[in-house]
């Protein structure tokens, strides 16, 4: 099975690019051409998403980016099996050629090295020879990398890199010389190209990008990335290092600051289904831009009212059944006689509380040793009802009308594992998603956030949405990848620490 998803998740809009001549205004464009999508695909890149870039399942996402700072050690918790920008760089006098993966999620630079020997995943690629290489300076030091899906290892070297008619001089890099998973073997990437911030590089290395500009390369300290989403289109999109192309917008970017330099992270604001707040990001949470993911992903919470409004298919959860079941009136009359909702669950005793809120057992600042998995998945699903049941006390909902509505959302949760399957004659009835940005609208529509599958009797309709829970003070996290990043054209500002936005041309 996992096998079957592997081989699944790397042919998810597989783009392959070939760098193109610096123009005139001296921007450096990365050409991206894709593959259709097949349902497959799209389903191995949930899983892989859920299971490997940002942890080992929705439960345990806290622990791999919650806490303090000094415990974030982001990139070691990648997984690249649904990366799909690929282009063609070269390393060393003369250049060797790589295909490699432009992630906005990473900070290294990494290719397979002539002295891997042992790893079937070397034997597949491009393998850098040093000797071959009159620009090389030996560095050395041993590093590891560990994803989701396995790890990988080597050490540093320092050559020149070209990246179309840029020539990086000096850039230090990774040597892989053990890969040690399946994904490496069948993926269609020799290695990857970090577009991140220095704060997530292995060993605080110099990432590639702030050479491109400490070494005057480019003339602006920006990229930006804009994908073509029409699915029967031969060009991809482009990537472009050093300002932006303004055939590829319109209007004016909307621009928000970096919160947190590691991830390029933004606060966001209100998320809405239709015209109705979900109210789970009233108060703002933090979202992620990340070229390495194909669909979004958000929290549980908001996700299960997606499947509920768009009529996806979710699992039934037992224990958010049976909180509605036998606490739904109690939390309707707590949260109506004014008991902040923070404090609901742990005054009914499902979990326990920090002094600000709840906490259940997958929060790790607050982790009672002893309690049952069952006991955490309760308070679980209390804190989800809660949120639910506030935002139709909002909307002015009657408490038996309000009680059915949660025990639907009961039926709703989305699965980790699973495919959210929509029927596709009801697309265009579906609510649009908005997600607020800078005090900005950006709208979802379902044409744009469904993925479709195949043609007439053999089409298949899938929700781009995926569940990620990650708790405070990290979370609650949105990342949004491709789907969002079709729809609207991104620059990636590190001059200004910050991050533009524009309908997509």
């Amino acid at each position: 099975m996992a096998r079957k998803y592997l081989l699944a998740v790397l042919c998810l809009w597989v783009l392959t690019c070939s760098p193109a001549s610096a123009s005139s205004n001296n921007l450096m464009r990365i050409s991206l051409k894709k593959r259709k999508l097949d349902r497959d695909s799209i389903n191995g890149a949930r899983m892989a998403k859920i299971e490997g870039r940002y942890g080992k399942g929705v439960n345990k996402m806290h622990k791999n980016l919650g806490g303090s700072d000094s415990d974030v050690d982001i990139l070691s918790l990648k997984n690249y099996m649904d990366a799909q920008y690929y282009g063609e760089i070269g390393v060393g006098s003369p250049p060797q050629k790589f295909t490699v993966i432009f992630d906005t999620g990473s900070s290294n630079l990494w290719i397979p090295s002539s002295k891997c020997f042992l790893s079937i995943a070397c034997w597949f690629h491009s393998k850098y020879k040093a000797s071959k290489s009159s620009t090389y300076t030996q560095n050395g030091k041993s590093c590891s990398i560990t994803y989701g899906s396995g790890s990988v290892s080597g050490f540093f070297s320092q050559d020149n890199v070209e990246v179309g008619d840029l020539v990086i001089k000096d850039q230090v890099f990774m040597e892989a010389t053990k890969e040690g998973s399946l994904t490496f073997v069948i993926g269609r990437f020799d290695g990857i190209f970090g577009l991140g911030f220095q704060e997530i590089s292995v060993g605080n290395v110099v990432p590639p990008w702030y050479n491109m500009v400490e070494q005057g390369l480019v003339n602006e300290e920006i990229f930006s990335f804009w994908l073509n989403r029409d699915q029967d289109a031969e060009e991809g999109g482009e990537l472009v290092f050093g300002g932006v192309d303004p055939n590829h917008f319109k209007g004016k970017h909307t621009y928000v600051p970096v919160t947190q330099k590691g991830y390029w992270q933004f606060d966001m604001g209100d998320f809405l289904i239709g015209n109705q707040s979900t109210g789970f990001c009233a108060e703002g949470c933090a979202a992620i831009v990340d070229s390495g993911t194909s669909l979004l992903a958000g929290p549980t919470t908001i996700v299960t009212q997606i499947n509920h409004a768009i009529g996806a298919e979710g699992v039934v959860s037992m224990e958010c059944k049976e909180v509605v079941s036998q606490y739904g009136e109690l939390i309707w009359d707590l949260l109506v006689n004014g008991v902040t909702p923070g404090k609901v669950c742990s005054e009914i005793g499902l979990c326990l509380f920090n002094g600000a809120q709840s906490v259940s057992s997958n929060i790790e600042m607050v982790v009672e040793k002893n309690k049952t998995t069952g006991e955490s998945a309760m308070c679980t699903a209390c804190e989800m009802a809660v949120v639910w049941f506030q935002n139709q006390l909002k909307q002015q909902g009657t408490k038996e009308k309000v009680l059915e509505y949660v025990n639907q959302l009961c039926d709703s949760i989305p699965s980790p594992m699973g495919e959210s399957v929509i029927d596709c004659k009801s697309v265009s009835a579906m609510p649009d998603i908005t997600f607020t940005i800078g005090s900005k609208e950006f709208i979802l529509t379902p044409e744009q956030y469904i993925l479709k599958t195949g043609e007439g009797i053999a089409a298949v309709c899938l929700s781009g949405f995926i569940a990620l829970d990650v708790p405070p003070p990290r979370g609650p996290l949105w990342i949004l990848g491709d789907v969002f990043m079709g729809v609207y054209h991104t620059v990636f500002d590190s001059g200004n620490l910050q991050l533009g936005f524009a309908e997509a041309a």
